[in-house]
């Protein structure tokens, strides 16, 4: 990139006051950041193509702009703008169908652009589900709860101390988050978990590395493989709503 180039791109005023010797600098750290991104990039698809071929799931390396069209009840997809999914992996994992993906989006704000990219998973289900939040409780979920912010609380003051759980119904919060859940999600790597309308999300506000794919496929089927048999029945009794109804 010639220097002119970069005069360019700064205001007319830095013209006159930055060093010819700052912008060769300028130029030659940002061709740097350029191509470590790409290849950076081009390493996370080769890692990601080698662990989906080796646990049967399929890579695909294009853009995705349609998920938040699709699963508008996964509120962590609607942030932003310029939003898309890309580095999809599919197959199935046990006898469900699965979904890892990462996920871009971009927050303006005047002059100021922030790029956010995190890393998830969705898992389907077999019968209809009910909303319901399960993520790491935080510094300002305390606050929050000492406050009157609703958190529902469990038997286990070790889980109910370590978890933030929001549901519209509580009863459906307990049938789902018994015992042997408990145990499930506090021996896991810590997880954002949020239930749909016929599928369940696991993700983290940053990338996943192909272990963490694992981790969170584990936690959701764990999750869903562990549903007593009379919420099965009671929700299978139901109709299966459309992916994207409200």
């Amino acid at each position: 990139m010639p220097i002119f180039w970069v005069q360019a791109i700064l205001p007319a005023y830095y013209h006159d006051t930055v060093p010819p010797g700052f912008i060769v600098l300028f130029l030659g750290v940002a061709i740097v950041l350029f191509f470590y991104s790409q290849y950076a990039s081009a390493k996370r698809r080769r890692d990601l193509a080698a662990w989906a071929a080796e646990h049967g799931l399929a890579l695909a390396e294009g853009k995705f702009d349609d998920f938040d069209r699709k699963y508008p009840e996964f509120s962590c997809l609607q942030n932003g703008d310029n939003r898309c999914a890309y580095n999809l992996l599919r197959g199935r994992w046990g006898q469900r169908d699965v979904l890892g993906f990462d996920y871009r989006y971009v927050i303006q704000a005047g002059k100021s652009r922030q790029e956010h990219v995190f890393s998830a998973v969705i898992v389907s289900s077999p019968i209809p589900l009910q909303p319901l939040t399960i993520r790491p409780e935080g510094l300002l979920d305390k606050v929050g709860e000492f406050f009157g912010a609703e958190d529902i609380n469990f038997e286990s003051a070790d889980f109910s101390r370590k978890f933030f759980v929001k549901a519209v119904n509580k009863r459906w919060a307990y049938d789902v988050i018994h015992p042997r859940v408990m145990e499930l999600l506090l021996a896991s790597p810590p997880f954002r978990i949020q239930f749909g309308l016929v599928s369940v999300m696991a993700y983290r506000q940053s990338p996943f590395k192909p272990a963490d794919f694992q981790a969170a496929f584990q936690v959701v089927c764990g999750i869903l493989d562990q549903l007593p048999e009379y919420v099965i029945q009671q929700q299978g009794q139901l109709r299966p709503p459309v992916q994207g109804e409200a």
